[in-house]
């Protein structure tokens, strides 16, 4: 018996809409990088590509436990010497809260050129409106 292995023509992308609102964050990102990866179909292979792409919205809405508010941070650096930046997620959620998802689902991903192309799949917006009605995406739900 030969192993089964899927070639770019068997891939069957869906769209779905996730409602991020009053979801605690990573326990959303978990089942959105389980989808982007395709982790769901039987033809899952790890070293293809084969997931679903995901839009997010009301991503100003997450909850997170504990203090994480105040005690999470976010770091960037330009690569000059001096130049670390810490930003908390309070005031990452109230600047750019699309990125704080982005970058919980970018840590449950391959780091590899694999894993950025997966992440293109995601789509984040604020609010309860996104461009992507022509695709037609269903609606997605996720048990706390």
């Amino acid at each position: 018996m030969k192993t089964y292995s899927p070639t770019p023509e068997n891939i069957d992308r869906q769209w779905f809409v996730v409602d991020a609102n009053d979801q605690i964050l990573g326990r959303l990102a978990s089942q959105i990088s389980h989808r982007l990866r395709g982790k769901h179909k039987p033809e899952f292979a790890h070293h293809m590509d084969n997931g679903d792409f995901i839009v997010v919205l009301n991503c100003e809405k997450i909850r997170v436990t504990g203090k994480k508010l105040q005690q999470k941070k976010y770091y960037r650096h330009s690569g000059y010497v001096g130049s670390l930046k810490a930003v908390t997620l309070e005031k990452q959620l109230a600047q750019k809260p699309e990125e704080v998802i982005r970058a919980a689902v970018r840590g449950m991903l391959p780091k590899n050129r694999l894993g950025r192309a997966m992440l293109k799949k995601l789509k984040i917006y604020v609010g309860t409106e996104h461009p992507h009605t022509a695709q037609e995406p269903k609606p997605l739900t996720f048990q706390n």
